[in-house]
């Protein structure tokens, strides 16, 4: 039985039927895909704050902060920022992190009364979007030496020409003000939140972070090439903790904290090494003074005023041992002194110890030692009241005596005695102690 043969006509009418079909299928589901609702997905931002000194804590606070961006799939990094300064290495691997991060970060000089100084200038120009609380201010970002004088010429120059590029590079890549920015470290320039906006040296004015989100949604953010908007209803904030380990880190890393921890850590071994045994002081001593080297070892510390801050310490037990006349005491403080004037390099922005904490606390430490010194000597020159020296020099009264001993009663007690020339005693004859061997009191008729 033969097929049917299909003819041109058939197969080309075929074709269209088929064409139809596909065709009215792909309006129907356009169609479908115009009706149903769409799913708008929102914008994750963290929100974390660095309140203090710039330093290697906050450097670590950052770094943790952008890490749970890309962990937990944030889209912005909010940095609430409240800062005199800091460190000048922290404040670039900071700087450098803010440039490189993964999500946009996005800074709020805020709550009220809050602001950027120094080394915080230079975060709020790195930022993405740079934005600040009514009544807050930013500025003042001059090198200072420690104590607040100003740097030596030739120093300023070169940390001004440093810090300058800096600045400049990083303000025009936002697209910021560069010649107000250079005025903040050049002359020390300061302005208000408001006047901030207005120059243009940060974008906005947000009198909180969820208002400061909601302008900056509306903006935009450009991002790798792209603009990221949102609506008022389109995004979330979530708090960053810091955690116990920051908030201990930050406290310890502050110049003045590491200083009293050393000087308190030198006082405790100084008082265990002089009174042995104590246990307490030496315990206490060590603990400080090992917090105190981790964090010298992390701020710009000075080795020679360390070391001379440790030869007083050495000069005070000297005085234990030696007789002179306190002149190692004197030496002592004097190197304690010294050595903390100088303990910090100079390091841009950092918290300095002014004069008015290094005096006060080298008074008290110098007197707790003296103290210590005079409880010490006196002890050393106070007789023993103890042991076979206590006996000397004691009265007593014969009770009997034989030959060349006999036995007497000294202190209500009845010892073997015997006379240093071997003369006879009669009974009740009063008698002095002179020495003692072993249990035998050598004596002597007692002197009317």
């Amino acid at each position: 039985m033969n097929a049917p043969r299909l003819t041109a006509p058939a197969v080309l009418c075929c074709f269209l039927l088929l064409g139809l079909a596909l065709g009215l299928g792909a309006r129907l589901l356009q169609a479908q895909a115009v009706d149903a609702p769409r799913e708008q997905k929102k914008v994750s931002a963290l929100y974390a704050r660095i309140d203090g000194t710039i330093n290697p804590a906050q450097e670590d606070f950052l770094k943790q902060a952008l890490s749970a961006c890309t962990q937990q799939g944030h889209d912005l990094l909010v940095l609430g920022l409240d800062t005199p300064g800091g460190l000048g290495k922290s404040m670039r691997d900071m700087l450098k992190l803010i440039l490189n991060a993964p999500v946009p970060v996005v800074t709020w000089v805020g709550p009220k009364g809050a602001r950027a100084a120094s080394a915080g200038v230079f975060l709020v120009a790195a930022s993405a979007v740079a934005s600040m609380s009514p009544q807050t201010n930013i500025g003042s970002a001059t090198p200072v030496a420690m104590g607040g004088k100003e740097v030596p010429e030739e120093m300023a120059r070169k940390i001004k020409n440093d810090f300058l590029s800096l600045i400049r590079s990083v303000a025009k890549a936002r697209g910021r003000n560069v010649d107000w920015y250079e005025k903040a470290i050049e002359e020390a320039v300061n302005i208000t939140a408001t006047e901030a906006v207005t120059n243009r040296v940060v974008d906005l004015l947000a009198a909180s972070p969820r208002d400061l989100l909601e302008q900056v949604g509306a903006k935009g953010i450009a991002w790798n090439q792209t603009e990221i908007t949102f609506g008022p209803d389109e995004f979330s904030i979530e708090k960053f903790e810091p955690g116990f380990r920051h908030s201990f880190l930050s406290w310890l890393l502050h110049p003045q904290i590491a200083y009293f921890l050393l000087l308190g850590g030198i006082a405790g071994l100084f008082f265990e090494l002089s009174n042995p045994g104590a246990i307490f002081p030496g315990v206490f001593g060590a603990i400080c003074l090992l917090l105190a080297l981790y964090a010298m070892a992390v701020l710009p510390t000075n080795v020679t005023g360390l070391l001379l801050i440790f030869l007083g310490l050495v000069l005070f037990i000297l005085e234990i041992k030696v007789v002179s006349f306190g002149l190692l005491s004197l030496g002592g403080v004097v190197c304690l002194l010294v050595g903390s004037i100088i303990l910090f390099r100079f390091e841009y922005g950092m918290a300095a110890l002014p004069l008015k904490v290094i005096l006060p606390t080298v008074i008290g430490v110098s007197a707790a030692v003296g103290l210590a010194l005079y409880l010490v000597t006196r002890a050393q020159v106070k007789p023993r009241q103890t042991g076979s020296e206590a006996m000397i020099g004691l009265t007593g009264e014969v009770i009997s005596w034989q030959e060349a001993e006999g036995r007497v009663r000294v202190r209500g007690e009845i010892w073997r005695a015997r006379t240093p020339s071997g003369a006879r005693l009669s009974q009740s004859t009063q008698i002095r102690v002179t020495s003692m061997r072993g249990l035998l009191l050598e004596v002597e008729p007692k002197e009317k």
